[in-house]
């Protein structure tokens, strides 16, 4: 579950920052590194300690509003 769930993460991270929302580029890098931050680097979801990056990176996403409340609950499910 916690891999499958850092794959979704990382896919995401990926999608978002190489091709934005729409048909522009991120308004900067350096914003979107402010909401994404750097926590999933080397992060495997195989220990406690990754599922804390995992969830520092989700955190930075919903407080942005990038995902809806209801994926923001959802990824907090199944713990």
């Amino acid at each position: 579950m916690k891999l499958a769930a850092l794959r979704t993460m990382s896919a995401f991270v990926m999608t978002f920052a190489l091709q934005g929302c729409g048909t522009s580029a991120p308004a900067s890098v350096d914003g979107l590194r402010r909401v994404v931050g750097t926590d999933l680097i080397g992060a495997r979801g195989a220990t406690p300690e990754d599922q804390r990056k995992i969830d520092r990176t989700a955190v930075g996403i919903c407080a942005a509003a990038i995902w809806t409340k209801a994926e923001c609950k959802r990824h907090g499910e199944g713990r």
